[in-house]
């Protein structure tokens, strides 16, 4: 591999860990089920296998869909029951398209991914309007409480 091209994956290592942070940052400020380092580490992961699928494989989407599963099922392990209602729904859901944001970043779709970050992060921060649990609570949805 030559440098220009090691520099240029570092860039888009570099690119999902920042989206990645930013989207944990939000998450562990507002007590959400992972943080900073949990967001970060998906959105590195993703992109480091998508990185390796581009430079070895013949086929990258083999692996990219293997990273697609793989969070799914890390997700599950945080989505539980409780009290009648579903716990950790945003957090299994959101930790599944940070996986997309480093993803992205491996493919070099910059836009994509700083648009697919952002869009997540107003996403979580539209739980902390004022008003808003008003027009999304519905009775039995613990989705708040995350």
């Amino acid at each position: 591999m030559d440098i220009e091209t090691e520099i240029l994956y570092a860039l888009r290592m570099m690119v999902a860990a920042l989206i990645g942070g930013l989207i944990g940052w939000e998450r562990e400020r507002h007590a959400g089920g992972a943080g900073i380092r949990t967001y970060m580490a998906i959105a590195i992961g993703a992109c480091a296998f998508c990185l390796i699928s581009v430079h070895v494989a013949n086929d990258p989407t083999r692996i990219a869909a293997q990273v697609v599963s793989g969070i799914g099922f890390i997700g599950a392990g945080v989505i539980f029951q409780d009290k009648g209602g579903m716990v950790g729904l945003t957090t299994a859901a959101t930790l599944w398209a940070t996986a997309a944001v480093g993803m992205a970043s491996a493919f070099g779709m910059y836009v994509l991914a700083i648009v697919t970050g952002g869009i997540i992060f107003t996403t979580l921060a539209l739980h902390h309007l004022p008003g808003w649990k008003g027009l999304s609570q519905k009775p039995g949805n613990q989705d708040d409480h995350e």
